[in-house]
């Protein structure tokens, strides 16, 4: 399999640059993402779909990934509760060497094809769920050996790649090829690749939270109360919907500990 991702740079001699040139060059690189991920909407489209129908269910969406992948996943899922006000157990994000690999590479872990399976079964997964993987070169073992374990027990899976027909998309029900091209250094995933992963996980989280009905108009109005900016955020929501003054809001927020149960109270 050719790997887009492990190409050699457009750019040559990057050490004899001057800091502007690195800094135009690596943006005319990220330049590019958006528009590649513009020619793939419909097939997030179907991921996303599939997704909701999933967690309307009951089900949960597991992100699976190692390195940049996994954290990226990590991230995503860890910002779905205070953003949408959801359990922390609804949206998973798992990486080959566990927590520790989060700050530090654990050596070796995404070479085991049999962990990935295991971190899902430690959280018990069934075929209510649904799996993502996540990995630009596509040919990681943690998540491909996870990812075929899946299809044998009828869990239905997707992946975020960055080469085309790479081994995990065969292993994929729903498989994004978002093929960004070269990195600015040579085989850099965590650059374009990662902004792309990065863009798409943004898209179906959002998405499937929206769909979901975390959110009214435009306004967030699960979100956990988790600071005073988040407060102040909140009441600023009740005064848009409702006229009535800051000190009135904050004390029905505070009270009923939500924006959508304030505005439900004031609608009733």
């Amino acid at each position: 399999m050719k790997k887009i991702t492990e190409s050699d740079s457009n750019h040559h001699s990057l050490e004899e640059m001057t800091t502007d040139e690195l800094l135009l060059n690596i943006n005319k690189e990220d330049n590019s993402v958006p528009n590649i991920i513009k020619g793939h909407i419909t097939k997030i489209g179907h991921l996303v779909n599939k997704i909701f129908t999933k967690l309307e269910s009951g089900g949960r969406l597991f992100y699976l990934g190692a390195g940049t992948s996994g954290r990226l996943g990590i991230l995503d899922a860890s910002e779905c509760p205070p953003t949408f006000g959801v359990s922390h157990d609804l949206v998973i994000g798992l990486i080959a060497g566990g927590d520790n690999a989060i700050r530090k590479a654990v050596e070796f872990a995404e070479d085991d094809s049999l962990l990935g399976w295991n971190d899902l079964i430690s959280h018990n997964v069934n075929d209510k769920d649904i799996v993502i993987g996540i990995a630009a070169s596509g040919t990681t073992p943690y998540v491909i050996g996870a990812l075929k374990e899946c299809q044998k027990n009828n869990i239905i899976t997707g992946c975020i790649v960055c080469n085309k027909n790479s081994p995990l998309s065969l292993v994929s029900d729903y498989p994004l090829e978002i093929v960004v091209g070269p990195e600015f250094v040579t085989g850099s995933t965590r650059m374009k690749s990662g902004t792309a992963q990065k863009l798409v996980l943004n898209m179906i989280s959002t998405s499937v939270m929206i769909k979901l009905g975390h959110v009214r108009g435009n306004k967030m109005v699960d979100m956990q109360l988790s600071n005073e900016k988040l407060v102040d955020r909140g009441v600023r929501m009740i005064i848009k919907s409702h006229n009535i003054s800051y000190a009135k809001a904050k004390e029905l927020l505070i009270e009923y500990g939500s924006v959508r149960s304030v505005l439900q109270f004031i609608n009733e």
